[in-house]
């Protein structure tokens, strides 16, 4: 009931985002069905209905990919201060985000069903004479379990990814703290280091007991008690003094001067033993309930990724190069150069805010450098999946001219969907990114910052990425297709 009621109360923004995950949710699920209903009507071709079922989890993956973007902004299923005194802490916002995103999707696949079955004929007539026979199996019994196992892999997939990527994660330590030991095994925090033969001495390792403060009335060697005020020898009020059995003085942290202003505190272990000034051993760390975070941090230096985005590409440009006409070895090979260019986008990213600072750079070159290095892996993964769609794309272009036969209809509708997606996360990604900076750009105009620097930081930025990633592009692309032109 809560995710209806923000899903109702969202934006229209939000809405057209939450409208597009089921278009394309539909999209998917009618691809599927379509494979399926050519398995049906082709049973002696098994070899190529399973090949056309495994180039459907490319707008699958796409369409989960474009789902969680869509999660990652909904500023309705977003923790917030107060909410979890209501109820909705980070796990229960996390659950609604999935439920969100489930229901989107299922909504998609209801619309994919309709659709599928009304080019079959079951719900009115057929339409277009029956020339999508081939892939609706118009004559054939349609299954219903394998039918609702196929509609819900979509929401079932896009749900389980939206609450593993924003699952709340605690940002304490997990280790436990570790226990320090003294001489002889002997375990607890002494105020000052002791010397050598202080162990054995007699009443050395007297202390007081388990949560008791220590005696303040304790004769030193010379017969003087401190005093609760000034008096004492000038110490503040709270500074205790400690006696050796030989009376020698030691202030607390080891410390003899006079005119101390600062009260020494000691807290004690569970088993009595006195810690030392300072130290938080032992004590739980207090954090807001706002520190939860869902992963979204920015890195504190450059991505890491990018010699192994540049070791998969290079291997997936080898596969294909070598593969022939072995459509499953062609689909690996992209995939590798996918997973290639996704893993450097982050890197490129970065590399491409370190170019911007270079050489005495103003403050509108240092603004939008600096963004760019503090957002690289949120915009940089999406920007390597349009890069690898678009190369891909390129080099299917390229393998359907001449001779080869034309683009049919399932496949012209999984070319618009993935590029679809894709586009679509990345504009959503820069969404994301605008809101994540919404308080750095307030501050910025509070300091005096015109609003047309910003949008020509956003204008330089844009610039960057596309001088760079256009030229990557366009070189993956005509080295992908250098085997399909021989």
């Amino acid at each position: 009931m809560v995710a209806l009621r923000l899903t109702r109360a969202a934006r229209p923004a939000v809405q057209l985002r939450r409208l597009l995950v089921t278009v394309a949710s539909a999209g998917t699920g009618f691809l599927l069905l379509s494979c399926f209903g050519y398995a049906l009507n082709h049973p002696e071709a098994a070899d190529a209905a399973a090949l056309r079922l495994a180039w459907c989890t490319v707008p699958l993956a796409a369409t989960v990919y474009f789902a969680l973007a869509v999660a990652r902004t909904d500023p309705a299923t977003r923790p917030r201060t107060g909410l979890s005194a209501l109820g909705l802490g980070p796990a229960r916002m996390m659950a609604i985000s999935a439920l969100t995103t489930a229901l989107c999707c299922t909504l998609g696949s209801l619309l994919a069903l309709l659709v599928f079955l009304g080019l079959r004929g079951d719900l009115t007539g057929v339409p277009f004479g029956g020339a999508a026979a081939d892939f609706l199996a118009v004559d054939a019994h349609l299954p219903v379990p394998a039918t609702l196992t196929l509609l819900l892999l979509v929401p079932a997939a896009a749900s389980a990814t939206v609450a593993l990527a924003l699952r709340p994660r605690d940002p304490r330590p997990a280790a436990p703290p570790l226990r320090r030991y003294g001489r002889f095994g002997a375990y607890g925090y002494a105020a000052a280091r002791e010397t050598f033969g202080a162990y054995g001495r007699f009443g050395a390792r007297l202390r007081p007991g388990a949560g008791s403060p220590p005696d303040a009335h304790e004769k030193a060697g010379d017969g003087e008690q401190p005093g609760p005020g000034p008096a004492g020898g000038g110490r503040a009020a709270g500074a205790t003094r400690t006696a050796d059995a030989d009376g020698t003085q030691a202030a607390p942290g080891g410390a003899t001067g006079l005119g101390r202003a600062a009260t020494a505190t000691e807290t004690a272990d569970p088993d009595g033993t006195p810690a030392a000034p300072g130290d938080t051993t032992g004590l739980e760390p207090q954090t807001p309930a706002t520190a939860w975070t869902d992963g979204a941090q920015p890195p504190k230096g450059a991505p890491a990724g990018l010699p192994w985005g540049i070791s998969l590409l290079a291997t997936g440009l080898a596969v294909q190069a070598y593969a022939g006409h072995a459509d499953i070895a062609v689909l690996l090979g992209r995939l590798l150069t996918a997973a290639g260019l996704v893993l450097a986008g982050p890197g490129l990213t970065h590399l491409c805010g370190l170019l911007l600072q270079c050489t005495r750079p103003g403050a509108l070159r240092l603004l939008a450098g600096r963004v760019l290095m503090a957002e690289a892996t949120r915009i940089g993964r999406p920007l390597g999946v349009v890069c690898a769609v678009a190369s891909a794309g390129y080099a299917m272009t390229t393998l359907h001219t001449g001779s080869a036969p034309a683009f049919g209809p399932l496949a012209v509708l999984g070319a618009l969907l993935v590029s679809g997606c894709t586009v679509a996360t990345l504009l959503t990604a820069a969404v994301e990114t605008r809101q994540c900076r919404a308080e750095t750009t307030a501050a910025l105009l509070r300091l005096g910052a015109p609003a047309t620097m910003l949008r020509a930081a956003a204008a330089l930025r844009a610039a960057a990425l596309v001088a760079l990633f256009g030229p990557l592009t366009l070189a993956v692309a005509a080295l992908a297709a250098l085997p399909v032109e021989r």
